[in-house]
């Protein structure tokens, strides 16, 4: 059994730790299991028109602390206060879309000869979500919500150091009415937790976001027992600026699109490619535009960019930039914290480390291209393919582009990827599977089939 420990939580603008909270060992994720076991399958055998009730009382219950969330976002995560509470709205809105499905969760009649044939779908059991530290509690409500209203219990472990949401959120599940042990928070850390709710015989499903290589390890420990798994990785998203294109307004959105979370987002638009007719003309547009961005306090309403969530980020993030490179730069605040300004990287070749890798904060590159050809051939020269972007006003071009590029999720004149209505992942190293959207109920449930003979 490992010793007992303890994670302190830091506000990373401040780098004050403003809660001890006790960690999970593997003993505890067991025990958890066990009460997990026994609670589904209550819930399981409930009227569907009940667990659909509950998980809207579980909403209304949120959107009543919306704004207690959004404090303790911004204090354990950096989080800007409307990014905060915009995240909170998340998870109450994942509740009410998620209990819409309850009584809709149906199978099918197939027609056969010599009967019926039906096709029932029923929950896996015990689920496992693995939450990330940069989007804590709406990415916990997207395996969450759907798990419950498929009829499983749930497991959430959040990230180390970004546990306090997700505690919050178990209350006031329990304060909703929801069963006891149904969703049970453990926090942990990854090597203890993680490991040991991956590994459990009676979890049957694991939903992890987080790093590539994380990733494969968790993949590797499910294929041992073909458990379930759902992954959302890394990207490297492409901004795809064509010299059609109204480019005002693609440099006024630019910036948002890979400073938003402190660029702590897989579906930032880090590697910005632009047509060599309107490179510069987009780039004297961006730099000002970068420059205007408020970094600062992420609880005054005013900010728009906050710190990055630890000083091993920040250590990550300035490794990618050196001193050797072109560089436009915005302002961030000096003194405690772990804060990074916002970054553009020019006259870089597509294959730089900065240029390819994940950095997961507030840095950009700006590439150009020549034509359609050659903008495919850049988005698609990396790893991953998560999300993406295409500027112009040719709704051909636009189709073509979004058609050719490897990623899951892409916007034509937007940034925008990530909508509850509608499903979510990626392609190669981004991933596997697809979270929300209509069909996010039956990625936890079983399809069992049953014919019934009519012959005499």
């Amino acid at each position: 059994m490992s010793q007992p420990y303890a994670l302190d939580v830091l506000n990373p603008a401040t780098e004050e730790v403003i809660a001890t909270v006790p960690g999970a060992d593997a003993a505890d994720v067991d025990a958890a299991v066990r009460r997990a076991a026994r609670a589904q399958r209550a819930w399981a055998a409930a009227a569907p028109a009940d667990r659909a009730r509950l998980l809207r009382r579980f909403a209304a219950v949120v959107d009543d602390h919306i704004e207690e969330l959004a404090l303790l976002e911004v204090r354990e995560a950096g989080h800007t206060l409307g990014n905060a509470r915009w995240e909170a709205g998340n998870v109450r809105d994942l509740l009410d879309y998620s209990a819409g499905g309850v009584e809709r969760l149906t199978g099918r009649q197939i027609p056969v000869p010599g009967g019926i044939n039906l096709t029932i779908l029923e929950p896996l059991g015990v689920v496992g979500v693995i939450a990330p530290w940069n989007f804590p509690m709406p990415i916990a409500a997207w395996g969450t919500a759907p798990a419950l209203a498929a009829g499983n219990a749930v497991l959430l472990k959040p990230a180390e150091t970004t546990p306090l949401t997700a505690l919050r959120l178990a209350e006031l599940a329990l304060d909703a009415g929801l069963p006891e042990d149904l969703f049970q928070v453990l926090p942990g850390r990854g090597a203890v937790a993680g490991d040991a709710l991956v590994r459990h015989p009676g979890v049957a499903k694991i939903v992890f976001t987080g790093s590539t290589r994380i990733g494969k390890q968790i993949m590797a420990l499910c294929s041992e027992r073909v458990k379930r798994v759902t992954l959302e990785l890394g990207g490297k998203s492409p901004n795809i600026v064509f010299a059609d294109a109204d480019i005002e307004a693609a440099a006024a959105a630019a910036p948002m699109a890979f400073l938003d979370n402190s660029g702590q987002d897989c579906c930032a638009r880090t590697r910005i490619l632009v047509q060599r007719p309107v490179y510069d003309d987009f780039l004297d547009r961006l730099a000002p535009a970068l420059k205007s961005v408020v970094v600062g306090d992420p609880a005054d309403e005013a900010t728009q960019m906050g710190p990055l969530i630890s000083r091993a980020q920040l250590d990550r993030v300035r490794s990618y930039v050196t001193d050797d490179l072109a560089t436009v730069r915005g302002g961030a605040p000096t003194g405690p914290g772990f804060w990074f300004p916002p970054t553009l990287v020019t006259g870089v070749p597509p294959e730089a480390p900065v240029a390819t890798d994940e950095v997961f904060g507030p840095v950009a590159v700006v590439l150009p291209f020549d034509d359609e050809e050659d903008a495919v051939r850049l988005a698609n020269a990396t790893e991953y393919g998560l999300s993406g972007s295409v500027w112009t006003r040719d709704v051909g071009r636009a189709l073509r582009v979004s058609g050719a590029v490897a990623a899951g999720n892409l916007s034509v004149n937007s940034h925008s990827s990530v909508r509850y209505w509608t499903p979510f992942g990626g392609y190669g190293q981004s991933g596997l599977g697809r979270e929300l959207g209509p069909d996010a109920l039956t990625a936890f449930t079983e399809t069992k089939n049953v014919f019934i003979s009519t012959e005499a």
